[in-house]
């Protein structure tokens, strides 16, 4: 570990949401949403660090060295050989916590990719080993794969590597994002340890089609979210959200509980009429680019 330079004034990430699972696609799918959060690090003199956060759940995060952004730049610095200077991160949240919009894969590949663009000399991580890095923090590559690359991410494990490919596409959608949340450690933990061959055919069938009908096909969308895996299983902790899945499923809009929930994404505009009291109606458009840094003025 040697002392390092880092770039001289601020530098800035924009790292966008992402909706992992899409139905059938259990922790393999992922897709960028266009809604962000924002990454500033400045460094400063000394080796202190100071944390600013504003927006979504500043008054929930830590604001020392536990924050995710900053154990997720400390991750990515060290693999770089580069000790962390003196540094005043502000983080301004868009993205709601605990919604199963990908917050954490957020924090975790926007620090990540602040970390790379603050050294200067320094040989940088490539897309591979950011994701790599990204999914040793996360634990699983769906949300981290679509925050990094952008559009519709297919992702594995391949041996301990993890993989990503990425697709262009266009789809209208729309987010009900409920007031309360759901931890994704509770979501998990009501996942059945064994399913049906019958259940795990039909879901690798939809999924599949799927990447089809997204890319192709979207014709083929109330089919090809239709899921077996897990979405049932998790009612019981969001059953307001899982009525509202199946209420627009009735309707024959092709609707799914996002990530690990409770946010239900539907793959349509105009469909507002069915939103309960409290919640929040987000009509967005897939995100082309994943995590960057905003060109300074």
């Amino acid at each position: 570990m040697v002392d390092q330079p880092f770039r001289r004034g601020p530098v800035t990430v924009r790292t966008p949401a992402s909706s992992a699972n899409l139905g059938p696609g259990f922790d393999a799918l992922g897709l960028a949403l266009d809604v962000h959060d924002e990454l500033t690090a400045e460094v400063v003199p000394g080796d202190g660090l100071e944390v600013v956060v504003e927006g979504e759940a500043a008054d929930e995060v830590p604001r020392d060295e536990r924050h995710l952004v900053v154990r997720s730049l400390d991750a990515a610095l060290d693999l770089m050989g580069v000790r962390r200077p003196g540094l005043r991160l502000t983080c301004r949240n868009v993205v709601p916590h605990g919604r199963g919009m990908g917050s954490s894969s957020a924090a975790i590949v926007g620090g990540i990719v602040l970390a790379k663009a603050l050294v200067d000399g320094v040989e940088p991580l490539d897309d591979r080993a950011t994701l790599q890095l990204a999914q040793d923090i996360e634990g699983h590559p769906d949300n981290v794969a679509a925050a990094l690359l952008g559009g519709l991410t297919i992702a594995w494990i391949d041996g301990f590597a993890a993989e990503a490919v990425r697709l262009d596409v266009t789809v209208p959608l729309t987010l009900f994002v409920p007031p309360e949340p759901v931890s994704t450690e509770a979501a998990r933990g009501l996942l059945p340890d064994v399913v049906s061959h019958a259940d795990a055919a039909t879901n690798a069938g939809r999924a599949a089609l799927l990447v089809a009908a997204l890319t192709q096909a979207p014709e083929r969308l109330a089919s090809a979210t239709e899921d077996l895996l897990h979405q049932q299983y998790r009612a019981g902790a969001m059953p307001d959200s899982y009525r509202l899945v199946r209420s627009l499923r009735v309707d024959g809009v092709p609707a799914v509980i996002s990530g690990a929930g409770p946010t239900v994404l539907a793959f349509a505009r105009g469909v507002t009429d069915a939103v309960p009291d409290g919640w929040r109606v987000l009509e967005v458009d897939v995100a082309d680019r994943g995590a960057h840094v905003v060109p300074t003025s």
